[in-house]
């Protein structure tokens, strides 16, 4: 049932009248409850803003009893108290924080107003906050790990940012480099101007300018009005230059006409602007190869590399491929309501594969799986082949005899381990570990069954004669107890 405000009291003439001058004042989704039914109005409710309480009780229990009741069942939802004028009621402190307002009786238009527009106020503030906190997640969304590697860009974000420092952000495609640029704005002093990004290389090169400084109504053929370019746009915020490498050089001039003197004028114009604007540029490119070639002017390069910043590739921090896989598993829960898990033997081939479009094609895959399969765990045969090519034959076979044996025994699936195994330094004779393995087994299989081996390969799910086969190979004596009842 949908109930935005909620009226619990016992005084039916009370209630009654106020519920009627809630909806005088326009406030649809008014419900009155008493004490013994409040609760099925307030549980699963998402859009009860506020709850007005009056009499609890036959006896008229005290709000610093009722209070407490209530909070535990809805702690976010705003909370008036509604009173007699001449007998209000005494709080203790901690109880008395714990209510947005007072609202005595007899009602008064003007106050009740005053009420319901500070709850309009303090639900809009709460609102603003949670945005706040989703955003900075979602800002760190692609940033998330334990690595070495991510930790240090996390660290160089946080000191550059409040800086009105130009930043060049290096690193492969996929990587989040745009993500990083948008986590540098956030936490500067311009986080409340836009962040403007623009794709150099995505633009061709007799439009760039006009995108990057506007033009007048005329300029060119088809200028048929006035526009603001990105510079404009940006004003008081911070530009995004992606893919700053695929510039032009004739464009590269004129940017760094600007970075020099702060000006900049519109296609067609004579007038000059003052730029206001914090620039961070980006690029998969080697900028160094592309200065030697002459394909990228030395003075911008140096320009705009105040404070460098790489962006890790994948493989160079693949120990944070399971938190950004449930990352984005959990990402695929919210948005579509599905939820897909990777099992450890899938974690361990991912982490074979070299990732050459980085988080962005872990980020595709995910996605991919999420259609493939719902609310379902991933095996290893699940991925596509491209995937699967990557992963060595001896781990794969030993993922498989594991599985095998464990589904074999009915062990859990805790049995198999969660994490990548890593080798001890002086390595490891995997054939030696698949036959103690597997012998141990057979030998818990057999003190199962009493030493019966029909049982016992009953409980391997394998022919009586394979697991005697196995039992010759592995050395296994019968126990007393396998006589010839099993024959």
């Amino acid at each position: 049932m949908k109930t935005a405000l909620l009226v619990i009291d016992d005084d039916s003439i009370r209630a009654d009248e106020l519920c009627l001058l809630l909806r005088f004042m326009e406030e649809s989704h008014v419900a009155r409850a008493g004490s013994t039914n409040w609760q099925d109005y307030v549980e699963n409710n998402p859009d009860l803003r506020a709850i007005f309480l009056g009499r609890y009780g036959a006896d008229e229990q005290p709000p610093s009893d009722v209070i407490p009741l209530i909070r535990a069942v809805a702690p976010q939802v705003a909370l008036v108290l509604v009173e007699e004028a001449d007998q209000p009621h005494r709080l203790p402190a901690l109880l008395e924080a714990s209510c947005s307002a007072r609202l005595p009786r007899p009602f008064r238009y003007p106050r009740l107003s005053q009420v319901l527009a500070k709850l309009l106020q303090q639900r809009a503030s709460r609102d603003s906050r949670n945005i706040q906190a989703q955003r900075h997640a979602e800002l760190f969304r692609s940033l998330i790990g334990n690595s070495l590697a991510i930790a240090q860009v996390r660290e160089l974000i946080q000191r550059v940012a409040p800086s009105e420092a130009t930043v060049l952000i290096l690193g492969e495609s996929g990587t989040g480099k745009e993500v990083v640029a948008r986590n540098i704005h956030y936490f500067s002093a311009r986080s409340h101007g836009p962040f403007v990004p623009i794709n150099c290389g995505a633009i061709p090169d007799t439009l760039l300018e006009s995108e990057l400084f506007g033009h007048e109504k005329g300029s060119f053929t088809g200028a048929i009005s006035a526009r603001r370019g990105r510079f404009e746009l940006a004003q008081g915020g911070t530009l995004f230059l992606d893919e700053i490498g695929d510039m032009p050089l004739n464009m590269q001039v004129k940017l760094l006409r600007v970075l020099q003197e702060h000006t900049f004028e519109r296609v067609g114009s004579d007038r000059s602007l003052s730029s206001d604007v914090r620039i961070i540029a980006a690029t998969h490119r080697n900028l160094d190869e592309l200065i030697r070639t002459g394909q990228f002017r030395e003075d911008l390069y140096y320009r705009l590399n105040v404070f460098p910043i790489e962006t890790p590739a994948l493989r160079e921090r693949i120990e944070d491929l399971p938190l950004l896989a449930e990352d984005l598993s959990a990402r695929a829960t919210h948005e579509r309501g599905v939820h897909v898990v990777l099992s450890p033997a899938t974690l361990r081939c991912l982490s074979h594969y070299p990732w050459p479009g980085n988080v962005r094609e872990l980020a595709n895959l995910m996605e991919r799986l999420a259609i493939l399969q719902p609310d379902g765990q991933v095996g290893l045969n699940d991925l596509p082949p491209k995937f699967r090519t990557h992963y060595p034959e001896e781990l794969a076979a030993a993922d498989a005899a594991v599985a095998n044996i464990a589904q074999a025994t009915a062990l859990p699936s805790s049995f198999i381990p969660s994490d990548p195994v890593n080798l001890p330094p002086e390595g490891l004779d995997l054939r030696q570990y698949i036959t103690d393995l597997e012998s141990s087994l057979i030998h818990s299989a057999l003190e199962e069954s009493n030493g019966v081996v029909a049982h016992a390969a009953s409980m391997l799910k394998m022919r009586r004669t394979t697991l005697v086969e196995k039992m010759r190979k592995y050395n296994i004596k019968r126990g007393d107890a396998d006589s010839d009842s099993d024959e």
